[in-house]
């Protein structure tokens, strides 16, 4: 038996981009003469979601997963493409929409309630569960205009909960209100989805959706970038994230920057970027010898994040004598036991003695290190140093 309740297939969304009102006027009364410019964001998508599967769906702002939801709920009509539902939708997109400001919360329980369809009576059994779940104290018998935003989008999220909907789409909703109302809001989720409930559920919160979710999606520019299990979009897409804020460094120096140096640093780079705990780290780097010296020492101070040192290591300070003039320096770091973060790599070219310096690099290049997850891709430890241990009970 097919448990398939949304079905999408080749689903495009386009917007008319015009540079003024004036454009999009002149167009209306000239047809033939096009004045706009098309942005694409939903593109040719094909998804099916599962009845139960609690759907997360990742991307940045303005890959297309907000207009994606919208479009599931009918807000917005797809430019082409197929969208089936099967089953009652409650949307958690913008937060009490269907509220009247001039109402009390009370009021507004009602007026939500009938406008999903609800009778009185029905709306009547659910109100002291929407109340003690708002837990917004007296104020439930104030008009909603006076709340602050917490209180409005905790009594909109309550109320649009307990209509005890089949499908239930979420848009970072759960940034309202404390930690204890995320956690039970979280909890309230899961019971739904017990009881047959499937959720939708946008979010930047990669913890969310690696403690709550049952599969993930990642959207990039209007696309389907990756679909599966939690543990791989997720590390996938924090890996990607990582990189965005914080490029790769690797220095490239140009003929105008080489200054007339006896030894220096033409580039540093790592084989790959990011590594695992217990992966060697291998950083190589490239010198041009304008003077032959006899010996000479390469040392590397490596920081994390917030420019704390980790570890400094020196050939000199080893006693290890850089000969021949070589051209190439290679460092691995074995089975490296760093914290998850990125670390920044400073590079010092000195004489064997340590007493002056050729050349001295700073952010010669950089490397992040993820540690080791367990299955909901959540960090099995945490911290600068991952230590070997055992639990004895």
């Amino acid at each position: 038996m097919d448990n398939t309740v949304i079905k999408i297939e080749h689903l495009t969304k386009k917007y008319k981009l015009y540079k003024s009102q004036k454009d999009r006027l002149l167009e209306t009364m000239l047809p033939n003469q096009m004045r706009h410019s098309t942005k694409t964001v939903i593109d040719d998508m094909n998804l099916e979601v599962k009845k139960g599967e609690i759907l997360g769906i990742l991307g940045k702002n303005g890959a297309g997963k907000s207009t994606l939801l919208k479009m599931i709920t009918g807000v917005l009509t797809p430019t082409s493409g197929l969208i089936e539902v099967n089953g009652v939708i409650s949307s958690l997109l913008e937060l009490g929409t269907a509220f009247n400001g001039d109402l009390t919360g009370y009021q507004n329980i009602f007026l939500h309630g009938q406008i999903n369809g609800l009778t009185s009576k029905q709306i009547e059994e659910k109100v002291n569960d929407i109340i003690n779940f708002a837990d917004i104290g007296e104020f439930i018998n104030q008009p909603v205009k006076t709340y602050s935003s917490g209180m409005f989008a905790r009594l909109a999220f309550a109320t649009s909960i307990h209509i005890e909907p089949e499908i239930l789409l979420v848009d970072e909703v759960l940034s309202v209100g404390d930690l204890r109302f995320q956690e039970k809001s979280i909890e309230k989720m899961k019971q739904m989805v017990k009881s047959g409930c499937t959720v939708l559920f946008v979010t930047h919160s990669l913890m969310a959706v690696r403690q709550f979710c049952t599969r993930a999606i990642w959207l990039e520019n209007g696309k389907i970038k990756m679909d599966g299990a939690i543990k791989e979009i997720t590390e996938a897409y924090e890996r990607y994230m990582k990189e965005l804020e914080h490029p790769k460094l690797s220095v490239q120096l140009t003929n105008e920057e080489i200054v007339d140096k006896t030894i220096h640093l033409v580039k540093a780079t790592t084989d790959k970027y990011h590594y695992s705990t217990g992966e060697d780290i291998i950083i190589t780097l490239e010198l041009k010898h304008l003077v032959k010296v006899d010996s000479f020492g390469v040392g590397l101070i490596i920081y994390n994040e917030k420019g704390e040192i980790i570890t400094i290591l020196n050939t000199a300070r080893e006693e290890m004598d850089l000969l021949n003039n070589p051209k190439i320096v290679t460092l691995v770091i074995k089975n490296n036991r760093f914290g998850e973060g990125e670390y920044i790599v400073k590079v010092s070219i000195c004489d064997s003695d340590i007493l002056y310096s050729y050349d001295l690099v700073e952010n010669a290049c950089s490397f992040t290190v993820d540690v080791e997850r367990n299955n909901r891709g959540t960090n099995k430890t945490d911290g600068l140093y991952i230590c070997e241990h055992e639990w004895r009970y």
